[in-house]
């Protein structure tokens, strides 16, 4: 299989990281930092557990530069650190709560009893943000096990059995657990 090299827009800063310049590190973490910042707040759903693992997921990626070989854009290989470092924390979390994820693989599945279509009314470019809002806004209330899957699945990008690898859980539970978040979120929104 043949290895594709992609073009990053900040292979000159990476390169100048990789020097050690201080400088060039900051402008990267400029650039990133804001949407690295909500993919922590997707996983975690708290502000200061959020800037902490945002910190210690840059100080990873600078403190690994060495390890990037350019086999993806620098923004890619910066978020796979930060969701990693995001998963972990939730793991500590838990196992000081003393909590655990279900495995829903011996548990009979429910129907999806809702309809899986989109509105058939144009969007409101002008009320679009409101309801990104409102979205978000009730997406921190789903449970954690549910917000975690959606997030990791719909705007991560991971599928089910990489979501499953990644929570040690298994693929079916990973795609229960979205199913039943998407109906509960679509409860909430109405």
């Amino acid at each position: 299989m043949e290895t594709k090299l992609y073009i990053d827009r900040h292979v000159e800063l990476v390169e100048r990281c990789k020097q050690g310049e201080r400088r060039a590190q900051y402008e990267l973490y400029k650039h990133y930092s804001k949407a690295m910042f909500n993919v922590c707040m997707r996983i975690l759903n708290h502000v200061g557990e959020a800037e902490d693992v945002l910190q210690e997921a840059f100080l990873d990626a600078f403190n690994n530069l060495h390890s990037f070989r350019n086999q993806s854009t620098f923004g890619a290989w910066l978020k796979q650190i930060v969701v990693n470092r995001a998963i972990n924390h939730l793991r500590s979390r838990k196992s000081r709560a003393g909590l655990q994820w279900v495995d829903l693989d011996s548990q009979r599945l429910g129907e999806d009893d809702g309809l899986d279509v989109a509105d058939t009314e144009p969007f409101d470019e002008d009320g679009i943000q409101l309801e990104v809002d409102r979205v978000r806004q009730t997406m921190q209330g789903l449970p954690e096990g549910y917000r975690v899957v959606l997030s990791l699945y719909l705007f991560e990008g991971y599928d089910h059995e990489e979501i499953g690898a990644v929570l040690g859980i298994s693929e079916t539970t990973s795609r229960t657990q979205y199913m039943r978040a998407k109906k509960r979120l679509l409860e909430l929104l109405k």
